[in-house]
């Protein structure tokens, strides 16, 4: 499982797909979402400015996992 460290309240979803390597940009999130690709902690994202805060888990059928952590 690949980790991706923030330090603030929360990120949004498209920021913890590019940060994590899976797009390329924020914008290529909008298809993996269309296509029903992407889950936070085990449900499918609707939406790719979702927030996501520190021990929630993205999955990207295909492909790995992300957890977020704090950055210390």
């Amino acid at each position: 499982m690949q980790e991706v460290a923030i330090h603030t309240e929360y990120i949004k979803l498209q920021q913890v797909l590019k940060l994590a390597g899976v797009i390329g940009q924020g914008s290529d999130a909008r298809a993996l979402i269309a296509e029903g690709l992407v889950y936070v902690n085990g449900q499918q994202a609707l939406e790719r400015g979702k927030k996501i805060r520190v021990n929630d888990v993205i999955e990207v059928k295909g492909g790995d996992s992300i957890k977020v952590i704090c950055e210390e």
